[in-house]
């Protein structure tokens, strides 16, 4: 056993140091492909457009868009057609930097200030949206339909900048993107956004000076490789991944998850009076949330390029000559604030994924929030949180003590009886029932108040792995992020030693090969706790300190009992 441990936390090593090193470059990857500047002030002349990189060039292509038929989301493939090198225009604000493709206006970069990518580096900030040799991960809008000017391919819009930012004092920033034909129809492509959120409002302007009726649908989209989240290698423990895919709700089932090889195997098609349609990983997502009011069709698909796509399509609007309107939708792309989420549109916040807990993860959650107000610090919030479950439980918890105790206490009797009776199983187990009669000891009472309590100890353990707020949120000395593991493995050391300290207190198994087998559950756990999230490890350290506290007391109440009677 020692030499298959060694083995484990040998291949364990290995694996997360190829995942480091992989992060690793993907972090300079990232950094370096960036079309954002950092500093939001263009290279170039004022009113210059600059050219998008080679790499990005594959843009959207015919494929991408969803195709019309009688006003409805009949999706088909279709011949991919590389499109031609657009130009990008930058957008600054508080709480978002964008890069907006001037070809069919998509929103191909997208970065988040206020959430660095690295601890040690606070000035670059996290890449949501990219699109790049390194990943694709975009989102598209446009008007396709009868008279839509996508339906033919992308159309190149003009902006009277290059660089936009949000100005000291502003409380929010509005964009435009103009394009008109020959036949007098104007679009104008409008972005809008507030100080300190992470909602876009993208409209159309349609002023139709045409000579006849002009008809068009809004479709909006996100588009996405295969590749892992950015942090992924460094999200979880053995065994942690957080969902990534894309996620729909429905009347009927308020989160619908799909994941990329769901939506190649059988894409989705539903038309849903609002709702909302969302790329999610973990503490990330992107959605769009069109008109409330509005029957729109959802779908997903998976193009003959491997991309995913997952969108909706609205009703068409209709002008006649000479007639204005407009048309458009809600585009988040931020942290998983599950408050700000529920605000936005209903059961977004459910992308907070809890799984089928979710029920007691949310008012953990809750209570988590208001301790972290009071304390101000993360680790102090679980620490007081983790005190306070045990409280609730502790009426609970000193019945399977009490249990384990008295088993403890009868353990030489028991022994006794094993060597009487030695290998005549059915005399043990008869001699072992009439004792457990005289001594009143249910032999499973420790279970049961165990049982009670796993669900909510499930719920808190997802709480935290899901919780965008404890995303490089430091607690004390070493530990300055408790979403990623121990630098030093301190933590999971001392979890492995309360676990030993833990099964000292208790009676060992009838079973020799069981006591041996529960002697190395310390070092397993161990193991598995080494990688895992330090605020997750901190939450099993101080439950198991608190655990062996009350049942070192009880045991010592009932053994004394046991020695004065």
């Amino acid at each position: 056993m020692l030499i298959g441990a060694i083995a484990v936390l040998s291949f364990m090593l290995l694996t997360k140091w190829v995942d480091f090193k992989d992060s690793r470059i993907s972090a300079v990857a990232q950094e370096n492909t960036r079309l954002i500047s950092s500093d939001g002030v263009s290279p170039n002349a004022a009113t210059a457009i600059p050219d998008l990189p080679v790499a990005t060039s594959e843009g959207a292509s015919a494929e991408d868009l969803p195709s019309m038929a009688d006003n409805t989301t009949a999706i088909v493939e279709k011949d991919p057609v590389v499109a031609s090198a657009g130009r990008i225009v930058e957008i600054h604000t508080d709480t978002l930097q964008l890069a907006i493709d001037l070809e069919g206006g998509d929103i191909i970069e997208l970065a988040l200030p206020k959430y660095p990518a690295e601890l040690a580096k606070p000035n670059v900030p996290f890449v949501l949206l990219e699109q790049n040799t390194n990943r694709t991960y975009i989102s598209q809008s446009g008007l396709i339909g009868a008279n839509g000017i996508d339906k033919d391919g992308r159309p190149t819009y003009t902006s009277a900048s290059s660089i936009y930012k949000l100005k000291d004092g502003d409380d929010g920033l509005v964009v435009n993107l103009q394009w008109q034909n020959d036949a007098g129809l104007k679009v104008t492509k409008r972005f809008t956004m507030k100080r300190g959120d992470y909602l876009i409002k993208v409209d159309y302007l349609v002023d139709n000076g045409s000579a006849g009726r002009w008809q068009a649908n809004l479709f909006g989209q996100l588009k996405r490789d295969s590749s892992p989240a950015p942090s992924a290698s460094s999200s979880g423990g053995m065994g942690l991944k957080p969902f990534l895919g894309a996620a729909f709700t429905q009347p009927d089932d308020h989160f619908t998850k799909f994941t990329f090889e769901a939506m190649a195997e059988d894409p989705f098609k539903a038309t849903i009076t609002g709702g909302w349609v969302a790329i999610i990983q973990h503490y990330f997502l992107t959605a769009w949330v069109p008109n409330a009011t509005q029957s729109n069709n959802y779908s997903t698909r998976v193009t003959s390029s491997g991309f995913n796509i997952a969108g909706f399509t609205s009703p068409a609007l209709v002008l006649d000559a000479g007639q204005s309107g407009e048309i458009g939708a809600q585009f988040y792309a931020g942290p998983k604030d599950q408050y700000r989420l529920e605000e936005i549109s209903p059961y977004l916040e459910l992308s907070v994924d809890y799984g089928w807990l979710w029920w007691i993860a949310q008012p953990l959650f809750w209570l988590l929030t208001k301790i972290h107000a009071f304390v101000g610090n993360w680790g102090v919030a679980i620490i007081l949180l983790t005190v306070l479950i045990k409280a609730a439980f502790f009426k609970l918890s000193a019945t399977s003590y009490k249990s384990m105790a008295n088993m403890r206490r009868v353990q030489p009797k028991m022994q006794d009886i094993r060597e009487q009776f030695g290998d005549d199983k059915q005399k043990q187990s008869q001699a072992m029932m009439d004792l457990y009669r005289k001594e009143k000891i249910n032999p499973m009472g420790g279970c049961l108040p165990v049982l009670v309590q796993m669900p909510v100890f499930i719920a808190l353990y997802w709480v935290l792995m899901e919780s965008v707020e404890l995303r490089q949120a430091p607690f004390m000395l070493w530990i300055d992020d408790l979403s990623v593991m121990d630098p030093y493995f301190v933590l999971p050391l001392l979890m492995g030693a309360s676990m030993f300290c833990m099964q000292m207190l208790n009676p060992p198994p009838p079973d020799p090969m069981q006591a041996k087998i529960m002697k190395w559950m310390p070092v397993a756990f161990t193991f598995f706790f080494l990688w895992f999230p330090s605020g997750l490890v901190l939450y099993w350290v101080v439950n198991n300190l608190l655990s062996m506290a009350q049942q070192y007391v009880i045991t010592k109440q009932i053994e004394a009992g046991a020695a004065k009677s």
